[in-house]
């Protein structure tokens, strides 16, 4: 029997079943529908931190006091070490010939931003050091960076974030405008590019002001975070641990004594992120699976139920010529048709549910063709194997007790 007519019959058997069809493909539906959104809103997290963690350069790494922390007994033991100071960063500065660039920020808690008479709450401050723009992912949309000058000077300028410059300066550039952080005014300078949120974390509100004036106004207790770029991508290594020795030099760590300090890259991130998601990927393998089983098992019980019921059907197609390999033919196809459609009614609810939280959540997703055609590939191979037993039972019915079948 060909391919279409297999098909033609599958779909006449279940139109003319359309209930018992469409609660056999809910199973199907449901696993189908979670790989796809699933798969598309890990799939939107990659990418999108993909695109963070390499913005910041292959050939640049990030000297810190903590680190990435993945667990209370390494905070613990972070929160025990001394500060990286301005010191050590002119010290990598100075004596670490592979590297070509060396900046530095701290990070300051939330504060209060005030223009005039209206402000902003939770806005966060740094102070960065002249280079450091040209090190890290932060892009200028206009007015001008941070010169030396104006570190060495402890000059009261700013960079800020495009919602400072939207939300609190409403009318006129903002460039030239002072605002009040704390008890202090800064003048704006430049205003950088809109970077989105991730994770319901607004990335635009923020202010960055020299480092020695953030030192000058709001102390010198914070630590500091030292970014280096390596002159080449292949000295990376070696950068390293040349910027490594010498803090360890500085900091009197002994020979046989672990790091005070954390040297983070941007490909040591990734890792931990996607060590972190193959927990994701683990559990919807286990959902999928789950739900997929369940819609397997239906639908062999759902075609043996139909084996029953066409028995005397099986018997005259039997009796007019019908080769098993016919039969089998046609049952196994009716099973592959059967789970296909609720593959494809499952990608599509997977594909708009996956938009949906994009539209209407922090999270990203991406649909990917790929994911589409997995999605489809498994659907196939759940009807293929659930519905080979039932495919092979009709097939060796024999055509005498077929036909006086009642």
């Amino acid at each position: 029997m060909w391919f279409i007519e297999g098909v033609a019959i599958a779909f006449q058997a279940i139109w003319a079943n359309k209930l018992r069809s469409f609660l056999t493909l809910i199973g199907m539906i449901i696993g189908v529908s979670t790989v796809i959104a699933v798969v598309s809103v890990i799939n939107g997290m990659n990418n999108y931190m993909s695109a963070k963690i390499n913005s910041m350069g292959s050939n640049t790494f990030i000297i810190d006091k903590e680190g990435v922390i993945t667990s209370e007994d390494e905070w613990l033991e972070a929160r025990k070490r001394k500060n990286i100071t301005l010191q050590d960063m002119k010290a990598i500065e100075k004596y670490c010939d592979l590297c070509e660039n060396v900046g530095g920020v701290v990070e300051a808690s939330s504060r209060r931003v005030k223009y005039g008479s209206d402000y902003l709450e939770d806005i966060w401050v740094q102070g960065i050091t002249y280079n450091f723009i040209d090190i890290s992912d932060v892009e200028l949309d206009y007015g001008r960076l941070f010169n030396e000058s104006d570190d060495n000077r402890r000059s009261s300028v700013c960079i800020v974030g495009p919602d400072i410059a939207s939300n609190l300066i409403k009318s006129g550039m903002p460039l030239g405008k002072d605002i009040k952080l704390g008890k202090y005014y800064f003048r704006i300078v430049g205003v950088g590019k809109s970077r989105g949120s991730f994770l319901g974390m607004n990335q635009d509100n923020w202010v960055v002001i020299p480092l020695k004036t953030y030192s000058k106004y709001f102390g010198k207790r914070r630590s500091l975070a030292i970014y280096a770029k390596a002159r080449d991508m292949n000295l990376m290594e070696e950068a390293q641990d040349q910027a490594r020795m010498i803090l360890r030099t500085r900091r009197d760590v002994k020979y046989d004594q672990k790091d005070d300090f954390n040297i983070t890259t941007a490909e040591s991130v990734m890792k931990l992120y996607q060590g972190l998601t193959n927990g994701a990927w683990f559990v919807l393998v286990i959902i999928s699976s789950v739900s997929l089983l369940i819609g397997g098992i239906v639908i062999m019980n759902i075609m043996l139920v139909s084996v029953t019921e066409r028995t005397r059907e099986i018997g005259i197609r039997k009796a007019i010529g019908a080769r098993r390999r016919d039969i089998m033919w046609q049952f196994l196809v009716e099973a592959v048709t059967l789970s296909s459609i609720g593959g494809m009614i499952g990608i599509t609810i997977g594909i708009i549910f996956a938009l949906t939280i994009a539209r209407f959540t922090p999270l990203p997703a991406d649909v990917e063709l790929w994911a589409v055609f997995v999605g489809f590939g498994v659907a196939a191979g759940v009807g293929i194997f659930f519905g080979l037993f039932p495919a092979v039972k009709a097939a060796r019915l024999s055509p005498i007790d077929a036909l006086r079948y009642e």
